[in-house]
């Protein structure tokens, strides 16, 4: 079998009023398609779907491409190599490079389980978790088809109560990206917080436990919009509520920074969704400067490299949340990832899942139940784009 050509898709030709979501801007997940001569074609995604690199991931995929016609697409290990290690800047990490590289290999898993009539899940050591807990992300901009900026601690509550109605036991908040008046980052969370914005935060999140339940998980998530000193300040005045995790604290550029951190905050602690190849989570591991790491499947090195980042984890009793915020195509190659590794731990239902636009992208629609994932069992990766979607998107094809 060999690869004859690639088509790189970036969804969303026409823009789509439903696929906003928060701040992040416009919506354009990137998809890879890779073709064959047998006939098998196999999806992948770019993991840049949001924020100011899609026209970069496009192009990202384009280069790749170019790479690996001809070749065998059975031979996963070999062209992750190949793309990491014989294009020059694949060996310097970062963002867009890796997930340039995962939305190829994620493709070649979809072949592969194709290939053999089975989940990729199959092929990677068979199911360890038949179900898979999930959790409601991002309840700063409510909860449901409309994001809003949410500024009272009412407002929190109320969303809260929204999440726990669909079936969660757990959620995800940032109580403090936006301002009083509902402004995203329209005040500095770094060097030290004044009295007034650490109340606000406090009563948002007060709001959501006494909505919620003594029983709900509540994570925390703060974007590295906050710093060491900011963080340790807020950080302490949130253990009290018994918080599930501290999410991205400060940037990850620092591992070190994170030591400080756990030693003066008692919540666990996550980072993740921009740390890129084993290379960039070993200091994490090492070190054990966190007790969870979120790597996104769609930009860390795509299911080749996210495996053995996961059982590298797995070594130093690290547990594993995959970042998960792109199309379906995203969602389904971390559900078959995350339905092998031990030391999972939940599965982010990012609030983009829940548009009717994102989830007309592709042929089927997993959704969990009473907050719980069944694991898909369909060829490879167990999710396709429809041709509608193809048709309102911008494609280029390798050959």
């Amino acid at each position: 079998m060999k690869i004859t050509s690639v088509d790189i898709i970036k969804l969303f030709k026409t823009p789509s009023e439903q696929c906003e979501i928060g701040v992040a801007g416009p919506w354009h997940p990137i998809i890879v398609r890779i073709n064959t001569d047998e006939g098998i074609s196999g999806y992948g995604e770019i993991g840049v779907a949001y924020g100011i690199a899609q026209k970069a991931g496009y192009g990202m995929g384009a280069d790749f491409a170019s790479c690996i016609i001809g070749m065998n697409p059975l031979d996963s290990e070999a062209i992750w190599n190949k793309l990491h290690r014989q294009t020059f800047w694949g060996m310097g990490n970062g963002g867009v490079i890796m997930a340039g590289i995962s939305g190829i290999d994620i493709a070649l898993w979809d072949i592969k389980g194709k290939h053999f009539g089975c989940p990729i899940y199959e092929l990677m050591g068979g199911i360890t978790n038949k179900k898979l807990r999930s959790y409601a992300s991002q309840l700063q901009f409510d909860w449901g088809l409309v994001a809003r900026n949410l500024s009272k601690p009412e407002d929190y509550a109320e969303a809260t109560r929204k999440a726990v109605a669909d079936g969660f036991d757990c959620i995800k908040v940032d109580p403090i990206a936006y301002d009083e008046n509902g402004v995203w980052y329209g005040r500095n969370n770094r060097g030290i917080l004044m009295q007034d914005q650490l109340k606000m935060a406090v009563d948002r999140v007060a709001a959501m436990r006494e909505a919620g339940g003594p029983k709900l998980d509540i994570i925390i998530e703060l974007h590295a919009l906050t710093d060491t000193n900011t963080s340790i300040q807020l950080g302490r005045l949130l253990e009290p509520f018994n918080c599930f995790y501290y999410e991205e604290p400060t940037s990850p550029m620092n591992p070190d920074l994170f030591r400080e951190i756990r030693d003066n905050v008692h919540i666990p602690l996550a980072t993740g969704e921009r740390v890129y190849s084993r290379w960039g989570f070993r200091p994490f591991l090492e070190n054990r400067l966190v007790q969870v790491i979120q790597p996104d499947f769609c930009n860390c090195g795509g299911i080749t490299e996210g495996k053995k980042i996961c059982d590298m984890a797995h070594t130093y009793d690290i547990g594993v949340q995959g970042h998960c915020c792109g199309s379906p195509i995203s969602t389904a190659a971390a559900l078959q990832l995350e339905a092998v590794i031990p030391n999972f731990v939940i599965h982010e239902l990012h609030a983009s899942a829940l548009l009717p636009d994102n989830i007309a992208t592709c042929k089927y629609n997993y959704t969990p139940v009473n907050g719980y994932f069944d694991i898909p069992d369909r060829p490879g990766i167990g999710q396709e784009l429809t041709e509608e979607a193809i048709e309102n998107s911008d494609v280029v094809t390798i050959c």
